[in-house]
């Protein structure tokens, strides 16, 4: 096996994280770095002479866009590893005009989303969110004929990697039924991760859940609106791991100020919400500060991934998670 030349390309604080004595021991078993593992500034003069010999990068946050002047600076760049979800901010037209192999560490960061979502499911089912906040000291839980998690119907809209990870994490739990609604999923797929595949409108008013795990595109933008908000029934709670853009702020403030719904946020639009942004005051919204994806010991999976991606590289094997152009065109 080989060993390429390659430098981590993210801030330090994101090395620093995802990247402890044991990763950065591997990644200088697997690669030449050139005494110099971490690139912070890829436009740095000083780094000129490392970046016209590197073959591979792994980037994490902070790095950079890949556009044409930066790819020239690297004649011999063959592969870029991300070593976080999302590389639409990161690559280019020039960097697909050249070929250049691009993985992402997408389904390892979908791990504690889902498992996040998965919590958020239950606990809902349990009131907890909106009880948390309630000042009424006469509600009782055993009045409360929508709680529990027997019986339930759950949708999830976006059959992602996320997605289906969520589906797959509810199946144990018989007593909760799963729909998803995405335009682009296979109905078998769908099936064989334990859920049933239907139209949005159609899982709508069915719901005691719905969870977002759509993409953030132009044509993804507040999918969720007033007539979508309207069609759920009375008590339904909707949770977004997702991107805030994919939800009408103004629209789910004005069905949550009724008590008709509940919400769990953990992106919002913009991000974050102004501290004094009315849904805050709600006692039926629940917004955590992005929690959802990897954090902490968590982003180690994505140095993980990153690395395993390397080794397959530099032996000559094909890419685990590879990311194609027109897969862009339909996720994140």
């Amino acid at each position: 096996m080989t060993r390429p030349r390659v430098h981590a390309v993210m801030d330090a604080d994101a090395f620093a994280l995802l990247f402890d004595d044991a990763r950065c021991t591997r990644f200088a078993e697997l690669a030449d770095t050139a005494d110099r593992m971490l690139i912070t500034d890829l436009d740095a003069p000083s780094v000129a002479a490392l970046l016209a010999e590197a073959e591979v990068l792994i980037t994490s946050w902070g790095a950079p866009r890949l556009d044409a002047e930066r790819l020239n600076r690297m004649p011999r760049l063959r592969a870029v590893l991300h070593a976080a979800g999302s590389v639409q901010t990161l690559v280019s037209d020039e960097f697909w005009a050249r070929g250049i192999r691009l993985t992402s560490a997408v389904d390892a960061n979908a791990v504690p989303v889902a498992e996040f979502t998965l919590g958020a499911i239950l606990l809902s089912g349990k009131r907890t969110f909106t009880r948390l906040r309630s000042a009424d000291p006469t509600w009782s839980a055993w009045q409360d004929r929508r709680i529990g998690n027997v019986d339930r119907t759950v949708g999830l809209v976006g059959f992602s990697r996320i997605g289906r990870r969520v589906a797959e994490l509810l199946w144990p739990f018989d007593g909760i039924r799963v729909l998803v609604a995405d335009p682009y999923a296979d109905a078998d797929a769908v099936a064989a991760a334990g859920a049933t595949l239907v139209p949005l409108e159609e899982m709508l008013p069915r719901v005691d859940v719905m969870s977002l795990h759509a993409p953030s595109l132009p044509a993804t933008r507040h999918m969720i609106a007033a007539d979508q908000l309207a069609a759920l029934p009375d008590g339904a709670t909707l949770i977004n791991t997702a991107r805030g853009a994919l939800l009408d702020h103004d629209a789910l403030l004005a069905e949550c100020r009724t008590g008709r719904l509940d919400a769990l946020l953990d992106v919002t639009d913009p991000e974050p919400l102004a501290d004094d942004h009315p849904l805050r005051a709600l006692p039926n919204v629940a917004i955590t500060p992005h929690l959802a994806g990897s954090l902490g010991t968590e982003t180690r999976r994505l140095a993980d991934a990153a690395l395993d991606e390397l080794a397959a590289y530099a032996a000559g094997a094909a890419a685990r998670h590879p990311i194609t152009r027109d897969e862009l065109t339909i996720s994140a």
